[in-house]
């Protein structure tokens, strides 16, 4: 498996100042997934912003993980309602028209 998409969660923890155990905890709950490839702990890049959403929601709010998980699914459930509504106000232009 090729690395090149993945960032080192050691690297992560020094950069973000987060214990290993946080994204262990992430991890477990099912907010992100930890890929392992010779030893070392990555995750996929694609979800850094999500990540650094959680870590925000930690250090702001002082969530513990449970919390992170119910605030980042409303956050996740109010950007699906926006993007509905941006797709029912475009069909509605079409028929206005």
């Amino acid at each position: 498996m090729s690395r090149e998409n993945f960032i080192p969660i050691h690297k992560l923890c020094d950069l973000y100042q987060v214990e290993m155990s946080f994204f262990s905890n992430l991890n477990e709950i099912g907010l992100i997934q930890i890929t392992t490839i010779e030893q070392l702990l990555y995750v996929d890049q694609d979800k850094i912003n999500d990540i650094e959403k959680m870590i925000r929601i930690n250090r702001d709010l002082g969530l513990n993980i449970e919390g992170i998980d119910i605030v980042f699914n409303l956050l996740q459930k109010i950007d699906d309602l926006e993007n509905e509504i941006i797709t029912i106000k475009n069909r509605l232009r079409f028929y206005e028209n």
